[in-house]
């Protein structure tokens, strides 16, 4: 629970969106989130294992350390309680919005230039952004999600997001541009 809180306000120091804000979502890669860190090295303790604490783990030139050994307690601190739990709240809440929103968007084809336009904004967004997410590595920005609404809205007629990658609309279809590989 504890990384959760920390994932959750270094996603907002990096300007995350509702997404991000979901944080880490419990499986085989997160089992423990509900247990706390002092619960964690108990169960360690109490089933015979030593626990290996990283020494990086004190390095305060590595942000998720500085987040834990300085935002954490001085939000705490202001708040006068354990905001730990909170932020692992707000995560799991945010997760539950981010599912629902998935849902309402596959309806939504975002190559269809009219039909993103009309569509409420937060919907139109998330299903920009997945789209150009499908078609490379990352995700766009919000800024980028943002141009390539404009470009269904017919503000313009296409947008840039990312160094090689442009979306562009045609006869009422958004597209993506890529330039053709030299050589």
């Amino acid at each position: 629970m504890d990384d959760q809180a920390e994932t959750v306000l270094l996603r907002l120091l990096r300007g995350t969106g509702p997404d991000g804000l979901a944080a880490m979502r419990p499986g085989p890669e997160h089992p423990i989130l509900a247990l706390r860190r002092t619960e964690t090295r108990q169960v360690t303790a109490d089933a015979g294992f030593v626990a290996f604490e990283d020494p990086s783990n004190q390095e305060r030139s590595i942000w998720r350390n500085r987040v834990r050994h300085e935002l954490l307690p001085l939000c705490s601190d202001i708040a006068c309680r354990d905001v730990v739990p909170l932020l692992s709240r707000l995560a799991e809440l945010a997760a539950q919005d981010t599912e629902a929103l998935g849902a309402l968007v596959s309806d939504l084809d975002p190559t269809d230039a009219r039909a993103v336009a009309k569509a409420p904004e937060p919907i139109a967004r998330r299903a920009l952004r997945e789209w150009i997410r499908g078609e490379g590595p990352y995700p766009p920005d919000l800024a980028g999600v943002d141009r390539v609404l404009a470009v269904a809205r017919g503000e313009v007629v296409a947008a840039q997001v990312a160094p090689s990658t442009t979306i562009r609309r045609t006869a009422g279809r958004l597209r993506v541009e890529r330039p053709e590989p030299r050589g």
